[in-house]
């Protein structure tokens, strides 16, 4: 790993006046820097969803967005907690831990995940999540590495400075990937009359049970292709349209 990419990561990890991204490093450079081969990093809204703010490849931005649409995996474990959830070996884990995660990760060509919390005081503000596509531990110096990164993180999401209106955002649910989801977990919340943390889960269901990306079944909701009204039988869907929303 190159030291010399960890010290231009956190030196520009503030955006300039004229940046409008949240975080102005690079994450390429910051993968290089911490010997893995994707980063990213989600802050963590109300109700158990999450907004990818800063990544470096399609695949961790995919890895992100798995996690929260199944609502389980090491990012959200070490928000929950607020503690680091380190998995060497991601096919060593019991298949009881993930169940859902693990096949979606194997898909995905990832061997081993290293997730980091975003602290603030007590509380957690979001996650830095690392992957390898090889199995084997984070070593002692990219752990050491990561945690620098970790405060760096910390410090400008919450200064913000000319973008803590686009952070605000995010943790709100608004321009960013998630938005869907906020809006049909709310939609959801009124049809089936349970809080915005169950219609969640109501919408991770379906989206399991169905195969779908649960994306698409935000959409649906949204669309009013699919109501979760308080039926025994289930969630109804539009005239004319299945529960795939085709």
């Amino acid at each position: 790993m190159s030291q010399g990419d960890l010290v231009a990561v956190l030196e520009s990890m503030r955006p300039s006046r004229t940046d409008t991204s949240l975080i102005g490093a690079d994450a390429r450079q910051c993968a290089r820097a911490l010997g893995v081969d994707g980063v990213a990093v989600s802050v963590t809204a109300d109700h158990g969803l999450g907004e990818v703010v800063w990544c470096s490849d399609a695949t961790s931005a995919r890895l992100e967005e798995v996690q929260f649409g199944l609502g389980q995996g090491p990012g959200l474990e070490a928000s929950a907690h607020c503690a680091p959830v380190l998995v060497p070996d991601l096919a060593a884990e019991p298949p009881a831990r993930w169940p859902a995660l693990l096949p979606e990760a194997a898909e995905l060509g990832i061997g081993a995940v290293f997730s980091f919390p975003l602290p603030v005081g007590a509380a957690c503000l979001g996650t830095l999540t690392l992957h390898r596509s090889r199995p084997g531990p984070l070593a002692d110096t990219a752990r050491i590495d990561a945690w620098l990164v970790v405060g760096a993180l910390s410090a400008v999401l919450l200064e913000g400075g000319p973008q803590r209106d686009a952070f605000a955002a995010a943790r709100e649910g608004s321009n960013f990937y998630g938005a869907e989801i906020h809006q049909a977990s709310g939609m959801v919340s009124v049809q089936a009359g349970v809080s915005l943390a169950q219609a969640l889960l109501l919408l991770r269901a379906h989206a399991f049970r169905h195969g779908r990306p649960l994306t698409q079944v935000a959409e649906d909701v949204i669309a009013r292709r699919l109501s979760f009204r308080d039926d025994e039988n289930g969630p109804d869907t539009a005239a004319g349209e299945g529960t795939d929303g085709r």
